[in-house]
């Protein structure tokens, strides 16, 4: 492992930098001309970025990279004294629900506590993860307690996984502070990447990012639900749904059928109903709907086929199609139940690592039925006579299981 370089003053420092929202918006920093240290405690990550190569698919992103570190405008570091270097500190740290789905207030206050005896008067400290509202006022209380006057701002992060090199310049920029200092110091960082900013309180700007998240996971399990009835009495969803939404634009939002996973929008909407007390009905039956549909596909493939006679090859195992990332991804849940249904399970991704995974041509030759779980678009034009359960309407050929 390479020994961390000396510190230097920087204008912005990512607590968290090396994972995928904190390095994109490094890169996109230092692609404006700002210099930019990401602290990170995962020293392999930190090694990996200092080589200028990408540690997970981002379109547009390694190039960006190499350009950044080769011109000196950004380096990673494991040494939390990096956070004393910056005039503006952004905090970019997972915040998960724990096994009872309560989000855990402490994620952003222990990323601090590491690295507080560096921190010092007059940094602006940006708080960019999504947070339970009220982590924010935590965060501000946190530093008082320690003496540190320092400006704090929650910023939400608004991008979409492969998406962010574009989105980081693209999408308004909502900007909260408690005091118009403040504020105004979090709007100058950010007319960096984007012209269009939108000011909020915190606690506004913390609900609005778990109204946003929220949101999609319900449109998902509306789709879901409607998928579910119409399979059940035999109709084809791909084909109601595009005569709802044919020139319609009322109903153009409404998705395709698919599993609704990955790390933010289960999270988010548990996030939002333990801040209204667990009364969300709508937030809790999205819920039982997504996380259902891997029961419910098992289920419907058992009225068809003699599964313990048969092999299953699962297609996919990111949470989403194009993607590298298979954090919560609901083709681990379905590889569960069908590993105790099958003769036997294989599974494959083109692009998720993992030794337990087999190669796409291993599985069209062994698998006696194949499902997509994840809608790569390597899966649109399959050349197999076995079955296929394409609930994404991914290759045209209908929805119906």
């Amino acid at each position: 492992m390479s020994e961390d370089p000396p510190i230097t003053t920087v204008d912005v420092c990512i607590v968290g930098g090396c994972g995928r929202v904190g390095l994109p918006l490094g890169i996109a920093f230092a692609s404006r001309g700002l210099s930019v240290v990401l602290y990170d405690i995962n020293a392999d990550a930190v090694d990996t970025v200092n080589a200028a190569r990408l540690p997970f698919a981002e379109p547009g992103a390694a190039e960006a990279l190499a350009e950044a570190v080769a011109a000196g405008r950004l380096r990673a570091s494991t040494d939390p004294a990096s956070v004393g270097a910056s005039e503006h500190l952004v905090v970019v740290v997972g915040t998960p629900v724990d096994e009872h789905l309560n989000p855990d207030l402490g994620a952003v206050p222990r990323a601090l506590e590491r690295c507080a005896e560096h921190l010092r008067d007059g940094q602006l400290v940006v708080l960019r993860s999504t947070v339970y509202p009220g982590v924010t006022a935590l965060t501000e209380k946190l530093l008082a307690g320690k003496g540190i006057r320092a400006d704090v701002a929650f910023c939400p992060e608004r991008i979409a996984e492969g998406r962010a090199m574009t989105e980081l310049f693209t999408l308004p920029q909502i900007v909260a502070a408690r005091t118009p200092g403040a504020l105004a110091r979090a709007e100058k960082l950010f007319r960096h990447l984007t012209s269009q900013i939108v000011p909020l309180e915190p606690e506004e700007a913390e609900l609005a990012k778990l109204f946003t998240n929220t949101w999609r996971y319900i449109k998902f399990a509306t789709a879901n639900q409607f998928w579910m009835m119409a399979n059940d009495f035999g109709l084809d969803f791909a084909r109601i749904r595009h005569a709802v939404a044919h020139d319609y634009p009322r109903a153009a939002d409404l998705p395709m059928p698919g599993f609704a996973a990955g790390p933010c929008l289960f999270k988010d909407t548990m996030q939002l109903a333990a801040f209204n007390r667990n009364n969300f009905v709508l937030g809790h039956s999205a819920m039982l709907i997504n996380e259902g549909l891997p029961l419910y596909l098992v289920s419907r493939l058992e009225d068809r086929f003699d599964l313990s006679e048969l092999t299953v090859g699962i297609l996919g195992m990111a949470f989403k199609g194009g993607s590298d990332d298979p954090r919560e991804s609901l083709a681990y849940k379905l590889r569960k139940i069908l590993a105790l249904k099958t003769r036997e399970t294989l599974c494959t991704d083109p692009h998720v690592v993992d030794e337990r995974f087999v190669d796409l041509d291993e599985v069209l030759r062994r698998a006696d039925l194949l499902v997509i779980a994840a809608p790569h678009e390597q899966y649109a034009r399959l050349e197999t006579d076995k079955p296929i359960i394409d609930m994404w309407g991914l290759t045209g050929q209908g929805v119906r299981v």
